[in-house]
């Protein structure tokens, strides 16, 4: 049950980092306190786990019409929809969150190819070279 704990606590640090990254490259992103940055970066993670995948079913054919570019348009509206449900997080406007939402996707893709893989432990057996095993 604890197994994928510790992947959870990177990703999540990973969102909240480049969440206070777009608060200050972007001037229309705003936190009124760390807390409120956590909270914010927990809630667009769990938004983008279960009601992203809704959304890119339910707007298919305008994704493949668009030939994915309205994946863009969803990923700034889950920034927008937990704006507006956090309290102390705010952005300005469409815009702001298309740009930003597309900031933070790139950023927390750079840093996820940076932080450790919970999920490949390494074991070494005796007197050989290391193993490494996918779970």
């Amino acid at each position: 049950m604890f197994d994928n704990l510790a992947g959870f606590f990177i990703h999540w640090a990973i969102t909240a980092l480049a969440l206070w990254a777009a608060s200050l490259v972007f001037n229309g992103i705003r936190f009124s306190s760390s807390a409120s940055l956590i909270v914010s970066a927990l809630l667009l993670g769990f938004a983008n786990a279960v009601l992203r995948p809704l959304l890119v079913l339910l707007t298919l054919p305008l994704t493949l019409v668009t030939l994915g570019f309205f994946l863009l348009v969803i990923n700034a509206l889950m920034l927008l929809l937990v704006a507006r449900v956090v309290r102390g997080f705010t952005v300005s406007g469409f815009w702001t969150a298309f740009f930003a939402s597309l900031f933070i996707s790139i950023l927390s893709m750079a840093i996820g190819t940076l932080a450790p893989n919970a999920e490949t432990t390494i074991y070494r057996l005796p007197d050989s070279s290391p193993h490494v095993i996918s779970t």
